[in-house]
């Protein structure tokens, strides 16, 4: 049912308001506006068009229907929706036809499409009214999904089975099929709430649960050539899945079928790639077995893929592939990635306008790859030679049809060790970059206004909070338009930070950020909490405002402590005692520094640093209080639970992603339980705090429990918080302000000797929770 739109002219402050509108969508030049109009009755229901420029009001189409899914097409002057009426021999009641409008306006051409009058339609299907109708760039076809479509004697009688089972009549005398035998208390009528897991299952069925929605809504992608007056389908359950390459001449299919099973167990998702010719459908596949699909180009002749180790475009037309990086005598392996991954690429930063050549980085630098492999070119030129990441090119228009390398392209850099940040611009498509701007300082979100060569930015540290800076295309002498800093004002801060250097696993240099309290001194020493995750030193010149959920540098900076963030780097099959490498090795370096205070030093992780957290107290005593948030703690265990916020198996998070083992704990035994906290328990002499909700969807609790439980049984000092109803953070506002203040009271007995707080010292009886919550309220 539609409601009233109100249309404001912001020149005259006029308003004019129109009823019983659905669904609104203007064009790109924002001349024309179409709505769905729909009333109660569906009396007058249809699709109007108002002229913005004119005030002409005028209809497409009136009728005794329903109207969804408005989409113009690029040039603004196609119109495309679906129609539903009614139909009580289908299941929801309604059937569905494509509607197409070209030349828009009061003697606008209608293309419709309906199923039922083409025998070429698949039986037993019809017009998804969960995939919207679209024009191809030619104006030659509709676009639009179908799905089954079960008749209502069919669905009632399915319904009915659901409903009211019937058993056999038993039999008067024998042991025959038929005599009742008894069911466990479940009654006649009933059915078991029941779900069967299979080895077989290509998923889960806890992850087909988590996407039963995706499913039930699934629709195959097929066109409509009116020209030729011909239905193709162009997805089927042989290939589902199928997108649109660019100019709509092909279309690409991806099928996972034959890898997805193994892919639900070890992480690794490869597909067989599909081409379809949008003329004639004819599919025909093209590539087997690739890990590494990116996007067609934007002339829609191409595809970008990356396999064993290269760059690589296959031709649509020809299905001949190309190695477009082999030429550049440089790797294009990402030699970052320490996880379980053959030969990862490195980013692909986006193809050329014209479709003739791929931008791409090697880490490094940007190289220009032609879409044949023919003379590749490092547009940056210096970047690995002076260890500056150019991290990729910054989108100035966000309706852009690819790289448009005629004009300035703008790259974000930074400066691998001292961690300056900025902007670099490459001029006319040639090598070399003018460095724009280049601070200590984190430079982002680089803007440009639409109609002038006016750009903003935002610069912060970790003293100073993001501000927009107005500059030139040059960004030479930037202005500051905002100051948020003043809100800052009155309250102690960070003195700064810096850079800590030192040797982690196998002897690789790695960086860590230490962030000063507020009224630091030179050669006094502080309390630090050292937080762990993967790599931190990134954040150098993040700032973070105070905020409670999980823990919060700023917090600590200002009451007197330093906070280091170091780098961890990882070896296979040793995830824990890789941070036992690394974060060690970084807290002597602090120490060193003269900042940190060797006896007073906390740790704290959460989720993956949480497992860290876990594990380094049970290697070490060097930190005086810890705390775990959401650990893993037996790997074991872990490894074949379930990941419920998405339904997976740990086994392919494990195999593929942050785990990096090489295997199952069958097979690296040894490895499992050297890296698992729950097995080294008796080791800790650490006072610990772990956070685990009950309801947490990527650890499961059980994790927290069975470290908690086995430290309370070594009668080690430790006291698990559970939240609950919360995930796997909190999302609560008073869950988060509790977890803030007890891990600062905490922190606050054990590093800087204040008063230890009862719920430490003594727990809380069940019984007495409510009035004790109360009671720290008020």
């Amino acid at each position: 049912s539609g409601t009233d739109l109100v249309l404001r002219d912001l020149a005259a402050g006029t308003e004019l308001t129109l009823g019983n509108v659905s669904e609104f969508s203007f064009n790109k030049k924002g001349t024309l506006l179409a709505m769905v109009i729909d009333s109660a009755g569906q009396t007058g229901n249809g699709i109007q068009i108002r002229d913005l420029k004119s005030g002409a009001l005028y209809p497409l189409e009136t009728a005794k229907a329903t109207y969804q899914g408005l989409a113009w097409n690029e040039a603004g002057d196609a119109l495309s929706v679906l129609k539903g009426v009614e139909d009580k021999a289908v299941e929801g009641g309604k059937s569905y036809t494509a509607i197409g409008f070209t030349e828009v306006g009061p003697a606008a051409k209608k293309t419709v499409y309906d199923p039922k009058t083409d025998a070429a339609f698949p039986k037993g299907m019809g017009i998804s009214p969960n995939h919207p109708v679209s024009w191809t760039d030619d104006l030659g076809a509709l676009v639009f999904g179908i799905a089954q479509q079960k008749p209502v004697a069919e669905s009632k009688k399915e319904e009915a089975k659901k409903e009211d089972p019937k058993e056999p009549e038993p039999k008067k005398d024998g042991p025959g099929p038929g005599r009742r035998r008894p069911t466990g208390g479940t009654s006649a009528g009933g059915k078991p709430d029941l779900i069967i897991w299979h080895w077989k299952d290509d998923r889960l069925q806890s992850q087909q649960q988590v996407e039963e929605r995706i499913d039930k809504n699934f629709a195959y992608l097929c066109v409509y050539r009116i020209k030729d007056k011909k239905f193709l389908r162009i997805a089927d359950d042989a290939v589902r899945d199928f997108q649109l390459a660019p100019k709509h001449k092909f279309a690409v299919g991806s099928d996972v079928t034959p890898y997805q099973l193994m892919s639900t167990l070890d992480g690794k998702r490869f597909e067989d790639v599909y081409v379809t010719d949008l003329a004639t459908g004819e599919r025909k596949k093209a590539l087997t077995r690739v890990r590494w699909v990116f996007g067609a180009s934007p002339d829609g002749t191409h595809l970008l893929y990356h396999d064993d180790g290269h760059f690589r475009t296959l031709e649509f037309a020809t299905l001949n592939t190309f190695n477009i990086s082999e030429k550049a005598g440089t790797s294009f392996v990402d030699a970052e990635d320490d996880h379980n991954i053959d030969k990862p690429p490195t980013r692909p930063i986006g193809w050329a306008a014209d479709g003739k050549s791929v931008l791409a980085s090697d880490g490094w630098d940007i190289w220009q790859l032609d879409v044949h492999g023919e003379s590749p070119t490092n547009l940056t030129v210096d970047g690995k030679v002076k260890g500056i990441r150019y991290r990729g090119r910054v989108v100035l228009d966000f309706e852009e049809k690819g790289i448009d390398l005629a004009k300035p392209v703008y790259v974000s850099m930074r400066e691998e060790r001292t961690k300056k940040s900025g902007y670099g611009r490459i001029d006319g498509g040639k090598p070399g970059v003018t460095v724009l701007a280049s601070e200590d300082a984190e430079m982002s979100a680089l803007q440009k206004a639409k109609n002038a060569d006016v750009f903003v930015y935002t610069r912060q540290t970790n003293q100073d909070p993001p501000d927009y800076y107005l500059a030139d295309a040059s960004l030479k002498d930037a202005k500051r338009v905002t100051d948020t800093k003043s809100q800052q004002a009155g309250y102690k801060w960070s003195a700064g930070a810096k850079l800590v250097d030192y040797v982690g696993l196998n002897g690789k240099p790695l960086q860590a950020a230490l962030f000063l309290p507020a009224d630091y001194k030179p050669g006094e020493r502080y309390p630090t909490i050292v937080y762990i995750y993967e790599k931190l030193s990134d954040g150098l010149h993040q700032y973070q405002p105070p905020s409670v959920g999980g823990f919060n540098k700023s917090i600590y900076t200002s009451n007197g402590y330093a906070v280091l963030m170091p780098d961890i780097k990882y070896q296979l099959n040793d995830p824990g005692v890789s941070a036992v490498k690394c974060i060690l090795p970084a807290l002597d370096a602090a120490i060193a520094s003269g900042v940190v205070d060797p006896n007073r030093v906390g740790l704290h992780g959460h989720s993956w640093g949480g497992y860290q957290t876990a594990f380094l107290v049970t290697q070490t005593d060097r930190f005086k209080a810890a705390i775990a948030g959401a650990p893993l703690t037996d790997l074991v265990s872990m490894y074949s639970s379930i990941y419920w916020n998405a339904g997976i198996t740990n086994q392919q998070i494990f195999e593929s992603s942050q785990g990096r083992f090489t295997g199952g704990y069958w097979e690296q035994q040894e490895a499992f339980i050297r890296n698992s906290p729950v097995y080294h328990a008796k080791n800790v002499t650490t006072p610990l705090v772990i956070l685990h909700n009950d309801k947490d969807g990527a650890v499961d609790f059980t994790q927290g429990i069975e470290y908690f439980n086995t430290l309370r049984r070594l009668q080690k000092p430790v006291v698990m918080l559970e939240y609950k109803g919360e995930n796997h953070g909190l999302a609560k506002p008073e869950n988060r302000r509790d977890y803030a203040t007890r891990m600062k009271e905490f922190f606050d007995h054990h590093l800087m000797g204040k008063p230890a707080p009862d719920w430490w010292v003594n727990g809380v009886p069940h019984l007495k929770m409510e009035e004790y919550l109360k009671g720290r309220k008020d």
